[in-house]
Order: structure tokens, then C-alpha cells, then sequence
């Protein structure tokens, strides 16, 4: 299905939609007289003799140098050429098509001065399947994500690589199976594609849905590992939480002490319990991971804003028949948003994994036995799973350190502070397959603890949690080849299929985002 998107309106779940199933798109009708228009400023200054950034002059530090009227069209081509310098693995092809997405949305606002042939071409690409292989690194976030922007325009003329009919080929091949005319790029058409933090703001919604997919799931794990060292759900009792204030805490706390609604296991124990006080891994889970929620909801809004702007420089004001230079492709607002989530995510999984230590523990853990196996010393148990969580949970915290304070000069000096929001949202991916583990680590935990419980039964929610996992990951009797458990659930994590058999609301979910 194609969707229709309006320039500057463009929402965080149609994105996700886009993203999530492969949608093609095309900017509403509405958007193509402003288009037009600022396309017209363009050829009307290529045609003057004044000079004018990024119209008839070089680039960068070179911005000095005047073009002749006959040399724009080589400007923009060479320009293009000369900035396909991106190295390291292809970004994956769903957050590819979303650069491609946020470019025509940031094109659409009729800021740009490109034709419309460009901004059909990048539809086209996306409606027949054709999908430019972009290197992953290059890009330090201003002056916007060049080289792998120019990647993108690559192909668009022909040049660089293409993903078509799931083959990798020659871009102008590609093109040509697809039906799809190379296009010649105009005045400042090449710069328009280039300057802009797509890449980079791609890459960090990716991250925030990764995110909040991890941040839901937080919340079942925590009931399923409460419930199984016997741990109090005093703490969540609304008033508490009502008294702070938090948005997030206040409904991660509802939304946990629903889950554990009806347990057996936890009315066994509200009375002669000797504990007066659960460690704060489980008694502090709704201040934690829903200030980590309140995070990406700050950072969610953020990243909508950029999604909608215009972020290429010189920009084509055609109401005062201007092509003014800014700074829009400075991507300091997506490094901080990346480096929001990335605090939130590393957090996560500090709390998650002192959960899964507190279930191993059989000093800690209420009675349970050590590792969560029925018969310890001969067998193992989750000894080691213990310790791949907490391998990865130290990891995550090295990769939480900001980005955005590791500026460096560029460009002689004249591109003199960026942001390095590409790395900064790249190293979610990684960031959120960490805690994809932990988290499902933390699960098979909380199941293996609340089995040793019986004949006492847990909620029947956190029974259909259960269900799920025990579908993938068989109990553990005795020890086995571990590795196919920990990956079977942490994909249950990764897919928000854990987080789906339970009924969690929206702000906790992220769709309120």
C-alpha cells in the first residue's frame, strides 16, 4: 500500500508503519506548487550573475569560487561523486527507505529549489523496490549526513550500487530493470539531496522503536521476576506514585501491579513475610524505567520535529524571494536525542540484569535454589546466562557516553563544530540488541523462579507470559546446550512478541509517544 504523506505532518507511527512494512510513499498534491516554486527561485539565480551559495560556487571552504552557467549541471554531479565516501557495512534496507522517506519530506516543503522529477524519482525508488546500498559510517552530522546521503543520489543518477529483486547490482542496472529514468540534476539539486540529517534521524527512530519496544517488556519481565523471588507489590500502589508526579513512573507502576493482579504466589506471602524491603531492582522499577519512558517520549517528540524539517542549506525562501545559507544540517538536536535514548537503554538493562543476579542468587532470591536449578553442583543452571548479562550490561554502558560532546573540525576548518549524530544513532542497534538479550535472560529467570513456586500459580497474565516463552525455551532440567534458549528469547524481546501477550496501555507501549 502506498501512503500519501503531508510535508511538516508526518507522525511517529506512520513513520513506524513505513519502516515496519515496507511502504511506498508520495507527498501530497498540495506540496507540489511550493516545490515548484522554490525550483523556479533556483533557476532564475543560476541564470544571474550573482554569486549564490550552492546555485553557481563551490562548496565548503570553496564557497569563493564562482561556476559558469554552463558548468551548474557538472557542479552538482561532481558534487555528488566526490562525496560517495562512505565506508563499513550497508545500513539494512526497511531504515534505508525511511532516509528516503524523511529526504522527500524534508524536499516537500518547498524549501529546497529542486525539480519535481527529483522528488518523483525518489518516490518511484521506493514504489518499484529499488533500494541504494548506503555505507553505515562517514558521516559526522553536519554539514548534514553527506556521504551517505550522496550515496542515495548516487543511485538516483545512475551511479554507486542498488538493492533490486533482493539483488545487489550497479545502480543504472537496477534503474533500468525497475523502469526508472536516471535523473539529471539541476542548480543546487545536489546539495539539496546531501545537506540534511536523514541518515542520522533514520537511524535514531530505529533506535527509539527499538527502544520502547524494550522499555514495554521491562515492565512484564519485573512482574515475572517480582512474583518469582516473592517480592512485594506494595510498592506500586498508586498514591505512591501519584505523590512524585512522573507521567512514566506513575504508569509503569499501574501497569506492573495489573500484570501481577490475582497471583497466588503473591498473596501467599502479604502477610508473616520476614522482608520488610524488596533490593531497589524491584522496588524502584516504576521510578526507573518510567523515567526512562518520560526519555523516549522527550526524545520521540524531538525526533518527529526532525523528521518534518527542512535541513538542507542554502534554503529557497520563496515568499521573500530569497536562497539564504543557515545552518539546518547541523544535526545536534538528533545526536541528543540519540544520546537520550541511549542513557534510557543502558539503564534498562543496569536494573534488568541486577534482577536477573538477585533470581540466581540463592542469599537473595527468597528460597529459591542456586542458578534456578532443580539439582546444583552437578548442574549449572543460569550460572553463565547470568554472566552474559552482565558482559552485555557493561557493554551498554560504555556505549551510553555521549557522542554529541566529541566534536571534531572538518573541511579546513570551515565545518569547525558537528554534532556526530550518525554515530550517536547508530550504536542504538547495537545498544538495543544488548538488551534484547538481558531482558530475555531476565524472562527465562522469572519463568524458571515462579515454576519452583508451585503448587502456588502466578496472575493468569503473567501465566500467558509463561505460555509464550515456554513455547520457545523448554524449562530447564538439567543442563543443556544454552545458547538456542538465550536467542529463541531475546527474538521474543526483539519482535515485541513477549510484550504483546499481555495487555500494557498505550503510554507504556510507546504509542502514546
Amino acid at each position: 500500500m502506498t501512503l500519501t504523506l503531508t510535508p511538516g505532518a508526518a507522525t511517529l507511527a506512520q513513520l513506524q508503519d513505513i519502516w515496519a512494512n515496507n511502504r511506498a510513499v508520495t507527498l501530497c498534491p498540495s506540496a507540489h506548487a511550493g516545490i515548484k516554486a522554490a525550483q523556479a527561485l533556483v533557476a532564475k539565480a543560476a541564470a544571474g550573475d550573482d554569486a549564490v551559495y550552492g546555485v553557481n560556487t563551490g562548496f565548503g571552504k570553496l564557497a569563493s569560487v564562482k561556476i559558469a552557467p554552463k558548468d551548474v549541471a557538472t557542479l552538482q554531479r561532481n558534487l555528488i561523486l566526490s562525496h560517495c565516501c562512505g565506508v563499513g557495512e550497508p545500513l539494512d534496507a526497511a531504515t534505508t527507505r525511511l532516509m528516503m522517506v524523511l529526504k522527500l519530506l524534508s524536499l516537500g516543503r518547498g524549501a529546497s529549489g529542486v525539480a519535481m522529477t527529483t522528488v518523483e524519482s525518489i518516490e518511484n525508488m521506493l514504489a518499484r523496490g529499488v533500494t541504494p546500498v548506503i555505507p553505515s559510517q562517514g558521516s559526522v552530522g553536519a554539514s548534514g549526513d553527506l556521504a551517505p546521503l550522496a550515496h542515495m543520489a548516487a543511485a538516483m543518477i545512475g551511479e554507486g550500487e542498488a538493492v533490486f529483486e533482493g539483488t545487489r547490482m550497479a545502480a543504472g542496472d537496477a534503474l533500468r530493470r525497475a523502469g526508472i529514468t536516471p535523473i539529471v540534476l539541476g542548480a543546487k539539486e545536489g546539495l539539496a539531496l546531501i545537506n540534511g540529517t536523514q541518515f542520522s534521524t533514520a537511524c535514531a527512530l530505529v533506535g527509539l522503536w527499538g527502544a520502547w519496544r524494550n522499555a514495554s517488556t521491562c515492565v512484564l519481565t519485573c512482574a515475572l521476576s517480582t512474583d518469582a523471588i516473592m517480592g512485594s507489590t506494595a510498592p506500586l500502589q498508586d498514591a505512591i506514585h501519584t505523590l512524585r508526579g512522573h507521567a512514566g513512573q506513575i504508569a509503569v507502576a499501574r501497569a506492573q501491579r495489573a500484570l501481577m493482579a490475582g497471583s497466588q504466589i503473591r498473596e501467599s506471602h502479604v502477610e508473616g513475610d520476614t522482608r520488610v524491603q524488596d533490593p531497589y531492582c524491584i522496588r524502584c522499577q516504576p521510578q526507573v524505567t518510567g523515567a526512562a519512558m518520560d526519555i523516549l517520549h522527550f526524545a520521540g517528540q524531538t525526533l518527529e520535529i526532525e523528521a518534518n524539517a527542512v535541513t538542507d542549506n542554502p534554503l529557497v525562501l520563496v515568499e521573500d524571494e530569497l536562497i539564504v545559507s543557515g545552518g539546518n544540517f547541523h544535526a545536534e538536536p538528533v545526536g541528543f536525542a540519540a544520546d537520550q535514548i541511549a542513557v534510557a537503554v543502558s539503564e534498562l538493562g543496569a536494573i534488568a540484569q541486577r534482577r536477573v543476579a538477585l533470581m540466581v542468587d540463592p542469599t537473595l532470591s527468597f528460597d529459591l535454589p542456586p542458578f534456578l536449578t532443580p539439582d546444583p553442583g552437578l548442574n549449572s543452571g543460569l550460572m553463565i546466562a547470568e554472566v552474559t548479562t552482565a558482559a552485555l550490561m557493561s557493554e551498554n554502558k560504555h556505549l551510553a557516553n555521549p557522542c554529541t560532546t566529541d566534536s571534531t573540525p572538518t573541511s579546513a576548518n570551515q565545518e569547525d563544530h558537528v554534532s556526530m549524530a550518525a554515530h550517536a544513532a547508530r550504536r542504538l542497534l547495537r545498544m538495543n540488541a544488548n538488551l534484547n538479550v538481558i531482558l530475555g535472560v531476565e524472562a527465562m529467570c522469572g519463568v524458571q523462579g515462579i515454576e519452583f513456586r508451585a503448587p502456588l500459580e502466578t496472575s493468569a497474565p503473567l501465566k500467558a507470559a509463561m505460555a509464550v516463552l515456554r513455547a520457545h525455551v523448554p524449562t530447564i532440567v538439567e543442563d543443556r546446550y544454552m545458547a538456542p534458549s538465550i536467542e529463541a528469547a531475546s527474538a521474543l524481546v526483539a519482535n515485541g512478541t513477549l510484550a504483546a501477550c499481555v495487555d500494557l496501555p498505550a503510554f507504556v507501549k510507546g504509542e502514546a509517544a
